[in-house]
């Protein structure tokens, strides 16, 4: 089993007339979601070595409080991404079409919240520490110190899915169960408000890959999704393809505008 960090766009963000939201309150509510719109060929390369079961990092991005905000783990291998060839959807790619399929998805399903969300600036201040963790989270010891330091996300924070070491994954589980630093004004509150809006635009569907401007561009992936309505009583696949091509009526529901890269 390996374990993986993969991101998504909290706040709403258009593109292409489609918004590309995707929080954790839209992944508790939709459970399993294909983790499509990727269009960065070292993060497909990424997701196509993934095995059902590997744990993943669920990750905020593009948002004034990154972090880790919940946990998951594939359910699905690599399949090829058919809103690649959907003229209607943000990431079309008109070089690649069924045939001969360029861009691939696995398929991601929540398992549960942080019960601390952990920020990319705690993870950083960590990382800051020369190894000797900071008081408020000395039980993390220095070997989890120096996982921290060594995380792709620390180190290459763009690109939008990336591996993740076990020893890490390991701490940001302890991290997020015991808390301990001052969580202050971060995003908890925010994510609040962004429940309230998730709320009130259920109904739409779900947008999943979009690229974060701060991301995308060239090696990222980030993944925005929108939440869905009456998500227990509508097929899977209902996102925002705009297509007209559906996809299998077995599909999970589509995360269709996440920020992708």
């Amino acid at each position: 089993m390996r374990h993986w960090l993969m991101k998504a766009e909290p706040e709403t963000r258009l593109v292409k007339g489609k918004d590309v939201k995707f929080n954790v309150d839209d992944f508790e509510a939709v459970r399993t979601t294909p983790w499509e719109g990727v269009r960065n060929a070292e993060a497909r390369n990424i997701m196509k070595s993934m095995k059902t079961g590997d744990r993943v990092l669920f990750y905020h991005s593009n948002c004034k409080n990154p972090g880790i905000a919940a946990f998951a783990e594939v359910s699905r291998e690599a399949y090829p991404d058919y809103t690649a060839w959907d003229p209607s959807h943000p990431y079309f790619d008109a070089k690649t079409d069924k045939d001969n399929p360029k861009w691939f998805m696995v398929d991601v399903t929540f398992q549960t919240r942080a019960s601390h969300f952990v920020s990319l600036a705690l993870l950083k201040r960590i990382a800051a520490s020369s190894l000797t963790p900071p008081a408020d989270v000395k039980y993390i010891g220095k070997d989890g110190a120096s996982a921290v330091t060594a995380m792709a996300l620390i180190n290459r924070g763009r690109l939008s899915v990336q591996p993740v070491e076990k020893i890490a994954y390991t701490v940001i589980q302890q991290l997020a169960e015991t808390g301990g630093w001052d969580e202050g004004s971060t995003s908890t509150g925010k994510r609040q408000k962004v429940t309230k809006n998730a709320k009130a635009t259920l109904g739409s569907s779900p947008a999943q890959a979009a690229i974060t401007p701060e991301e995308n561009r060239s090696d990222m992936d980030a993944t925005g999704r929108k939440p869905k309505t009456d998500v227990r009583h509508k097929p899977a696949g209902k996102k925002r393809k705009a297509t007209n091509e559906s996809p299998p009526e077995s599909a999970p529901l589509r995360r269709s505008t996440r920020s992708r890269k």
